[in-house]
């Protein structure tokens, strides 16, 4: 019964969204536009709902002894369910962007017509998709919702994108305010997922470059190249292209990650595996195709003598879009694989770093250079950038290199450290050092605006996460070792001691914990419980809880990943990764940035006239004289 009115909710959603299209495309959008996205809201609530109704009840999946938050957080934890949780989302989005109507509007008409068509047709695809059958969650899935705010958020940079290619007008002042909207929870979903990852999994570290992760960091790329392009008019033949390819591949990296969940050797990829990539490979073509005829049409509206782009902006927004195609490509290359040659192949960790360090340094580099580069009036869109005068472009980047090249050679002097993190360390100190002469070079001069500080913020928090990368990666001390009772450990200066191993089961699950001792210099600084969880009837791997104690500049974590049948000894993991929380702190400052620059940036859009961009009205003549 709850299947069958979430069924139905889903279709009165879908028809809801149809009417509230139809109704912004008229010449003046009535009150039925907004009526009609607000029911398509009232019904993804409402299968929401059901759902975790349904959930709570067990009553589909059968499944008992599962703490509440588990059971609830579940809703994200497959594609089918995901979706309904997207789609709450999506209409919630549209709700907020078309509560104001502008009448004779054409472009909030076509671009809120748009939005309306995406949720008519996620709508739809959960319709047809059937109940979601969704598995409780041993662990819970990590915090999906931000993410699902975040991605949302972009359908409305791609409602103004197509109302651009319609019109050949554009409010790029709306577009980067909801790019703004949607980066920040995009953002705080990624770091807060990857903190998950390293606090609740047990195979100790932040990010492993899965599909979900990747699915998640794509359009977060692109959306950092909008965000740079859309304020500038050089690059407004970038907004639009951007501001589709943002939003569609959200829905491609989540029907390419849909598999990642599942367990392996189950019957489940034969049958789900083949439909993910033909329907990733028909989201890829449509892609393609949207970005091809988007370009095309967007090369009918260029000026005949456009504004030449500032080489730094072009060059990071190109650095940007090359890194989402590289994530891109590697989440392609399993699917594709499995389906033209029936074995499963993986883009893992190699690939990704080899491909993409590169390519972030060199952003690095930029972001240090740009930020002794301003506008003639900080926190206009207008203007061309320039180096700043005041010091001359030697000194203004003269100390900032210095800074850089001071800290490579002292940490070069310490000892051998990696090549790698070694130019990471001097790149983020270039930045800081650059950002910080920014902000202090406006202390006794003219204020800098929220918008222009906040990008500096965010710049920063960049930097510094960069450094807590590379650090963590290069310095890490581990070892992994088998013990038995008052056996011990030691790693990175400490002594970590297996003092006993407790096991507790129930109906459902079945917990063993290794009480351990982490000593440094022979004095006990803490006792550490990390556990191993398994659930007979899931037929699941056990579930590793790690135990991490966190300090100022290093991280003592440990893991159990085997115990003896005994019961007296364990395989204990133990590792002391330096600067984890200067990575978590790295990931507010960036949150912090964007969220004082979309602060910052509020305003009345400024819409160009039309026909401001068309060819013939992109080139202004001189009057004739009243003589002549």
């Amino acid at each position: 019964m709850t299947a069958a009115l979430g069924t139905a909710a889903l279709w009165c959603g879908l028809l809801a969204s149809l009417v509230s299209a139809l109704a912004w495309q008229r010449a003046r959008p009535a009150a039925l536009a907004v009526r009609a996205g607000r029911a398509a809201l009232g019904c993804a609530v409402l299968a929401v709902a059901l759902q975790v109704t349904g959930l709570i009840g067990h009553g589909v999946h059968g499944v008992h002894g599962v703490p509440l938050s588990y059971t609830v957080t579940s809703l994200w934890s497959a594609l089918e369910a995901s979706l309904l949780l997207w789609l709450l989302a999506l209409t919630g989005v549209a709700t907020v962007a078309g509560r104001r109507r502008r009448p004779g509007d054409r472009l909030q008409s076509v671009a809120m017509a748009a939005v309306m068509l995406v949720c008519a047709v996620f709508f739809a695809v959960s319709a047809l998709t059937g109940p979601p059958v969704v598995p409780a969650a041993a662990d819970g899935p990590g915090p999906g919702a931000l993410l699902h705010l975040g991605s949302a958020a972009l359908a409305v940079p791609f409602g103004h994108g197509v109302a651009w290619l319609v019109t050949g007008r554009t409010e790029t002042g709306t577009i980067r305010r909801w790019t703004l909207a949607a980066w920040v929870p995009l953002t705080a979903g990624i770091v807060l997922g990857a903190w998950w990852s390293y606090r609740a999994l047990g195979w100790g570290g932040s990010w492993e470059w899965d599909p979900v992760e990747n699915g998640a960091l794509m359009p977060w790329l692109l959306a950092t190249a909008l965000l740079h392009a859309a304020p500038s008019r050089a690059m407004r033949p970038w907004v639009a292209p951007l501001a589709l390819a943002a939003f569609l591949l959200v829905p491609f990296g989540m029907f390419l990650a849909a598999d990642d969940t599942t367990p392996p050797g189950s019957a489940l990829p034969v049958t789900v595996l083949p439909v993910t990539a033909l329907a990733g490979a028909a989201l890829l073509a449509a892609l393609t195709v949207t970005l091809a005829g988007a370009r095309a049409l967007l090369a009918r509206c260029e000026p005949r003598h456009p504004a030449r782009p500032d080489p730094l902006l072009l060059l990071g927004c190109a650095l940007l879009t090359v890194l989402a195609g590289t994530v891109l490509l590697g989440l392609l290359l399993p699917p594709a694989a499995e389906l033209l040659r029936g074995e499963r192949a993986e883009a893992g960790p190699p690939y990704y770093e080899g491909t993409l360090v590169p390519g972030l340094l060199a952003l690095l580099a930029l972001m240090g250079a740009a930020a002794r580069v301003r506008h003639p009036r900080d926190g206009t869109a207008g203007g061309t950038r320039h180096w700043d005068r005041a010091t001359g472009a030697r000194r203004g980047l003269g100390w900032p290199l210095a800074v850089g090249a001071g800290t490579v050679a002292a940490l070069a002097l310490t000892g051998p450290p990696p090549v790698m993190a070694l130019a990471v360390f001097g790149l983020a100190a270039f930045v800081l050092a650059a950002v910080a002469g920014r902000l202090l070079a406006r202390t006794g001069g003219e204020p800098m605006g929220l918008r222009r500080a906040g990008g500096l913020v965010a710049h920063a928090g960049i930097a510094l996460a960069a450094v807590a990368v590379a650090a963590s990666s290069g310095y890490a001390e581990e070892a992994t070792a088998r013990v038995w009772t008052g056996g011990s450990v030691p790693a990175g200066g400490y002594t970590v001691r297996l003092e006993a191993v407790e096991r507790d089961a129930d109906a459902t699950a079945t917990t063993i914990t290794a009480v351990v001792s982490a000593a440094r210099e022979g004095t006990v600084v803490d006792v550490l419980r990390p556990s191993l969880t398994s659930y007979p009837a899931s037929g699941s791997p056990p579930v590793a809880r790690p135990a991490v104690r966190s300090v100022l500049l290093h991280d003592l974590y440990v893991s159990v990943t085997d115990v003896g049948e005994d019961g007296r000894s364990a395989v204990l993991r133990v590792a002391v990764n330096p600067f984890m929380s200067l990575l978590w702190a790295s990931g507010a400052i960036i949150a912090l940035g964007g969220l004082l620059a979309l602060i910052g940036g509020r305003g009345r859009p400024r819409t160009p006239p039309p026909g401001s961009h068309g060819r013939r009205a992109s080139v202004p003549r001189p009057r004739r004289a009243a003589a002549m």
